[in-house]
């Protein structure tokens, strides 16, 4: 039994509205998987060097294993779950099927929250501006060869869209 108090929070999490209570040791990651349920956003290196834990935080991507949930009260946060719509996956989601980036999948989530964020800022990306905005995200399957090849679909396939 922890001897620290829990304290409740605000959260809106893919576009709902929570009050989690939560201790204030906790970071983002914790409270996701373990008091939400929300198990896309994975935990890997609790350090912050693998990206597989991104999510998109008031719009910019965040590594969740080390943001301290006290700093996400009142904000916004989007994780894999929240990407489809309606029973429909999002373009990025998409790409990812379409291109084969994936294999094992552990990464995946991580990377594409990284792209979402980098897209909403750069809808047509060069191949350099994608490798550029993944760096951070660690995929020993692929070396993020393939899942380049999906952002720059989806970005095309996005604009195209609008």
């Amino acid at each position: 039994m922890s001897l620290i108090a829990k304290i409740p929070i605000k959260l809106n999490v893919n576009g709902h509205d929570y009050v989690v209570e939560v201790r204030p040791h906790w970071t983002l990651n914790h409270v996701l998987r373990n008091e939400m349920g929300l198990k896309g956003t994975k935990q890997s290196c609790g350090t912050g060097e693998c990206g597989a834990c991104t999510v998109v935080f008031n719009g910019k991507a965040v590594c969740s294993c080390i943001f301290p949930v006290m700093k996400a009260d009142c904000g916004k946060i989007v994780t894999i779950e929240g990407l489809s719509s309606g029973g429909k996956l999002h373009p990025l989601q998409e790409a990812f099927v379409e291109h084969g980036a994936f294999q094992c999948g552990f990464c995946t989530p991580g990377v594409i929250m990284k792209a979402k964020a980098f897209l909403d800022g750069n809808p047509a990306p060069t191949e350099l501006d994608v490798k550029e905005a993944l760096v951070g995200n660690i995929c020993r399957c692929t070396g993020l060869v393939k899942p380049i090849k999906a952002v720059l679909a989806a970005a095309e396939k996005m604009s195209k869209k609008e």
